[in-house]
């Protein structure tokens, strides 16, 4: 079928169902069959290229044996359907026996299916919807990888569907900060509150670039961890990876933040973490149990940067994105992190997100967080971080803010990658504006760890005399009035009407201020003359 119009086909199908309500319904129906679908393409490879090889789902619930419709007229339909996707395809997935031996690709099938819902209340509608979704052509390379860039587009849904999920970090984002953290093959890359995949994603684009052998593939594979909490983004980042050519993606449906810190070993550490955890939130007393006193914290994306420095292995590193409340954030939680980010990493860059980076869904205003755990050449005594470079990142020309219809490009980072390979401070002192600046690590803890700078310059009120003021309106209302006087004009020309006694030449009855009296006299030219 024509990828194209792939979202227009099922959209127009739920549209009709009435048990589909909203975005965050439809998406999340989509999800599990697109799951089912896709794990069916890979389980054909396995096939092909196992012997003896016996499916994790048993043979009743496979995609191939209820959802293909082979044109035969046997297909399921109408009610029938619709009571086995409720009634044995639902529960059985759900119950699928799963133990520590259970390899991770079998182990996905339950978890992606433990709090998954079947919305539609209409069979035929279902059978339609499972014909669009089926003549998908996965096994074509060139099918499958254009299916992932309607894969974007349906994880982009996300973010206008409520509680549905975290916010989607922009891909030229998650790009940017994968391709320039470096990643190497034989690394181990984490995210812990990993939503949809997006760094997964990116990690596994910027590393493909190295990939020359098979053993280099076979690391590739093995190259990234992954946690989320929430079932409806782990069942798209499940499949998102399946997708990537990773058949057994390390990604656990979870809570990060449900084990003591203290407890984490060499083996539960990683090369590389890139994240955007979740702010805002706020955590429960058995959550914050398992964190240090000095550093326990409320906020969640205080926690995460906790885990974060807990789970870092030495000389990792991390690029992490938070909000600027953890900048400027006084509380002794922030204060403990952050100095612990000085003493004890090297937290050698800070760059500044414009607020609409995340728009139209919120205007909270980011920050990227760069560091190591390792201890900076030339670092003073007690701290390892010798010095941290602030650089803010302003909207590209022609942009006022970044928004749904001009999102935030790969280009955007230009300049940015530019100043990351020649640092220079970018100071005007006459306007009082700093755009990069670089601090020593003694120099912030005398600032009282106030992670604040390189602000966005405010824009300032103009703010006029009264007579100044009044003048300016004036000019204005006198503006306003000639071109209302135009269009006015222009009108009455359109209409055919007396210019010097307009009301004269029409029906004082006629609504002559309404559209559609002025499209009705275009039609018939005598309607409303006396």
């Amino acid at each position: 079928m024509a990828l194209t119009n792939f979202v227009k086909n099922v959209r127009n199908i739920m549209r009709n169902d009435a048990g589909i309500n909203g975005d965050a319904q439809r998406i999340e129906q989509i999800a599990w069959m697109l799951f089912l679908k896709v794990y069916d393409e890979k389980e054909n490879d396995w096939e092909f290229n196992e012997d003896n090889y016996h499916s994790f789902i048993p043979e009743e619930c496979r995609w191939r044996n209820w959802a293909k419709d082979d044109g035969t007229g046997e297909a399921m339909t109408a009610d029938k359907l619709l009571n086995f996707v409720d009634n044995t395809l639902f529960p059985t997935l759900k119950s699928l026996e799963v133990n520590p031996d259970t390899p991770m690709r079998s182990a996905i099938v339950r978890a992606t299916f433990e709090d998954a819902n079947q919305y539609m209340k209409d069979g035929v509608l279902l059978r339609q919807l499972l014909n669009v979704i089926d003549a998908l052509d996965l096994s074509s390379y060139e099918e499958s990888h254009a299916f992932g860039e309607i894969y974007e587009t349906i994880l982009k849904e996300m973010q206008s569907a409520g509680s549905a999920g975290e916010f989607y970090t922009p891909r030229a984002l998650t790009d940017f900060m994968a391709e320039i953290i470096q990643p190497k093959i034989g690394e181990r890359m984490a995210d812990f509150a990993c939503g949809t995949g997006g760094f997964l994603t990116s990690w596994l684009k910027a590393l493909d670039k190295q990939v020359k052998t098979a053993e280099d593939r076979e690391q590739y594979a093995l190259s990234i961890y992954g946690i989320e909490k929430k079932q409806f983004p782990y069942m798209l980042c499940v499949t998102n990876m399946l997708l990537h050519d990773i058949d057994s993606p390390q990604v656990n449906h979870g809570n990060s933040l449900t084990k003591d810190v203290l407890n984490y070993t060499d083996d539960d550490k990683f090369d590389v973490i890139l994240m955007n955890p979740p702010y805002g939130g706020n955590e429960k007393n058995d959550v914050k149990r398992h964190f240090p006193s000095d550093l326990c914290s409320s906020e969640t994306a205080d926690l995460f940067m906790v885990v974060i420095q807990y789970r870092l292995a030495k000389n990792g590193r991390a690029a992490v994105i938070l909000p600027d409340g953890f900048l400027f954030g006084t509380d002794n939680a922030k204060l403990a992190i952050k100095e612990k980010l000085l003493r004890e990493f090297n937290l050698h860059t800070i760059v500044r997100l414009p607020g609409s980076i995340f728009a139209p869904y919120t205007s909270i205003a980011t920050n990227i967080l760069f560091f190591t755990n390792e201890k900076a050449e030339g670092a003073a005594e007690g701290f390892s971080t010798k010095e941290t470079w602030f650089y803010r990142m302003d909207m590209p020309e022609g942009y006022k803010h970044f928004s749904k219809t001009k999102p935030m490009l790969l280009s955007h980072c230009k300049p940015m990658e530019e100043w990351w390979n020649n640092r220079t401070e970018i100071i005007d002192a006459e306007a009082g504006d700093e755009k990069s600046r670089c601090f020593s690590a003694q120099e912030l803890l005398d600032l009282g760890l106030n992670f604040d700078q390189c602000k966005f310059p405010k824009e300032e009120e103009e703010v006029l005399r009264p007579e100044e003021l009044l003048k300016r309106y004036h000019a204005q209302r006198t503006a306003l009035d000639a071109k209302i006087d135009q269009t006015l004009a222009e009108i009455q020309q359109l209409l055919g009407i007396d210019s010097i006694n307009p009301i004269a030449s029409i029906d004082p009855i006629a609504p002559i201020n309404t559209i559609d009296t002025i499209k009705t006299i275009k039609k018939n030219p005598t309607h409303g003359k006396k």
